[in-house]
């Protein structure tokens, strides 16, 4: 079976050709390769941010590419985790990263468990919340970057630092009220696995077992390959299609246990399957189940 391999949408050598320097890097597909990106590391208006902790940034990063721990792109409030931050604090880590809104922002995170993964994505719809235009993750992040042999770097990046004035996208976020009143009109889409889907475990902090009303069940597991690298965009649209349709243009909340999650196939179905009116639950289970009043049920 031939392995798929990311490409960007546009061949490198035909850019090179047909566009002026200065677009190139606004060429890069939302999922790039190793490969791809060890060609283009200087792209103009490019920035490449490792969202590792410190320790592992200064062991070894991809050349170029500045920190931003993944703390600060997704915070605790009150009792919530993985929320987002306050809109001023997020410009200010933006501005700080050297990102504007035009810029390509290349994410670089860690493959070794689910929830490194889904840091990874996270950030990135963190990112388009706040108006980031072209955001791309590289497959397979640093850990096939490393198994590859590509060069690694111990000298710290500098960002290009600013203010950042991207408009935000508030309609990419769901509230708790907002969900209330959708129930039986938007699909309810619970990314967790089979068993916490069907109320038969739950993590610690979630209140209850069980799903929201009417949810479908969309495993988040269903879009990595065993390495760590996503699986191609045929293989995806094969499993997502028969749970949530083929309608691209039908209302759709994403939930898991925090928000985190499910931000994995909120990228997949919008940046990659075309997917345009998904928005992701912030507050997730972990809010929805200790509320009283917030209808949940379970499979037999």
């Amino acid at each position: 079976m031939k392995r798929f391999r990311w490409k960007p949408l546009i061949p490198a050598v035909t850019l090179s050709i047909a566009l002026p320097l200065s677009v190139m890097a606004a060429a890069a597909a939302p999922i790039i390769s190793t490969d791809w990106l060890s060609q283009n590391l200087k792209a103009p208006n490019q920035v490449i941010i490792d969202i590792r902790k410190v320790e592992e940034y200064k062991a070894g990063h991809i050349p170029g590419a500045v920190s931003a721990v993944y703390n600060t792109w997704a915070v605790k409030k009150g009792d919530l985790l993985n929320e987002l931050p306050p809109d001023d604090d997020l410009k200010d880590a933006l501005g700080a990263a050297g990102i504007k809104p035009d810029s390509t922002v290349v994410i670089i995170g860690k493959t070794d468990t689910p929830s490194d993964r889904a840091d990874i994505t996270r950030v990135a719809w963190t990112m388009k919340y706040a108006g980031v235009q072209n955001v791309s993750l590289l497959n397979g992040a640093v850990n096939k970057w490393s198994a590859e042999k590509k060069p690694l770097s111990t000298e710290p990046a500098k960002a290009k630092s600013g203010s950042y004035s991207g408009k935000f996208n508030k309609d990419m976020v769901a509230s708790k009220d907002y969900v209330m009143g959708r129930l039986g009109k938007a699909l309810l889409v619970d990314v967790r696995e089979p068993e916490f889907y069907a109320g038969k475990k739950k993590l610690e902090f979630v209140p209850k077992m069980g799903r929201i009303k009417g949810a479908v069940n969309l495993p988040t597991s269903w879009i990595y390959n065993q390495d760590g690298t996503y699986k191609d965009k045929a293989a995806l649209e094969t499993a997502a299609a028969p749970v949530v349709g083929k309608d691209l243009s039908r209302e759709m909340i994403v939930y898991c246990d925090t928000g985190k999650v499910c931000s994995a196939w909120w990228y997949m179905l919008t940046q990659v399957l075309g997917y345009k009116n998904v928005k992701g639950y912030d507050g997730s289970m972990m809010e929805w189940a200790k509320d009283p009043n917030a209808p949940i049920e379970a499979s037999n």
